[in-house]
């Protein structure tokens, strides 16, 4: 996963230091090791379909 707010790519399955001694344990949200950035992960498809309406609007802005 990269971080939408650094840039840095990590593996969002691993859990940072941070998170395992959150006392929400099963929140979903991923945080960034780098600079700490929580986002709930996307997934496969709502990735694909993102990218897909990015480039259906860049085409239509253009």
């Amino acid at each position: 996963m990269r971080c939408k707010i650094c840039g840095y790519v990590f593996d969002e399955t691993k859990k940072t230091e941070t998170c395992q001694f959150c006392l929400e344990s099963n929140c979903g949200m991923v945080r960034c090791p780098n600079c700490g950035y929580e986002t709930i992960p996307e997934s496969k498809a709502d990735s694909k379909l993102v990218n897909f309406l990015k480039k259906r609007f860049k085409s239509e802005n253009k």
